[in-house]
């Protein structure tokens, strides 16, 4: 009577055990992500220019569909704030930046486009590189900062979704494969003198 009444208690503790053994098996499950390595802004003359170096793979799927010709879009987004205790922040500068990365298969090209400037590569991981360091990004014009002051400067990198074509967002939202984004990158940014 006794083996009986422990006979399921028994059970259920084996189906805990092996649930556990499972999921520690696997790992944690995460989404792809970017990492923001570092960040700065240098005078450029004007103002001033964002320098920065951003880290991440493409997973299997996304590296697959620029193969078969569908464009990536990377798009690095900057902002400037500054804190007033009597209102809202102030916000001077919110700018964002997207780069185009496809594949040629005529060619067997992948190529790295933003703006009118456009880049040819034998390789994905040369490509990549290029997207991976964003440099002398003009962000910030001498006249949208207060010499003395100090801001915060916050950048970050996403794969644009909404800059595909239409019939691949709806895939896009429902795929996580598709998620590949870092988180804001937050720096001060103190004005010593106006940009020359």
């Amino acid at each position: 009577m006794i083996i009986k009444r422990f006979l399921p208690l028994r059970l259920v503790a084996a189906l805990w055990i092996a649930l556990a053994l499972c999921l520690t098996a696997a790992g944690p499950a995460r989404a792809e992500s970017i990492a923001v390595q570092r960040a700065s802004l240098q005078s450029d003359g004007s103002g001033w220019a964002l320098d920065a170096r951003f880290e991440f793979e493409l997973n299997s799927n996304l590296e697959d569909a620029v193969n078969k010709g569908i464009p990536l879009y990377f798009t690095t987004d900057f902002e400037l704030s500054r804190p007033r205790w009597y209102w809202f922040d102030e916000q001077p500068v919110s700018v964002s930046q997207s780069i185009r990365l496809s594949f040629q298969p005529l060619t067997r090209e992948y190529r790295v486009s933003t703006g009118g400037l456009q880049l040819g590569f034998a390789s994905l991981n040369e490509a990549l590189a290029v997207i991976k360091h964003v440099t002398s990004w003009h962000v910030i014009d001498r006249n949208q900062v207060h010499p003395g002051e100090t801001y915060t400067a916050s950048v970050r990198m996403q794969l644009d979704i909404a800059l595909m074509p239409k019939p691949f967002q709806i895939d896009a939202v429902n795929n996580r494969d598709w998620n590949l984004a870092s988180d804001w990158k937050r720096f001060t940014f103190t004005v010593t003198e106006r940009a020359k």
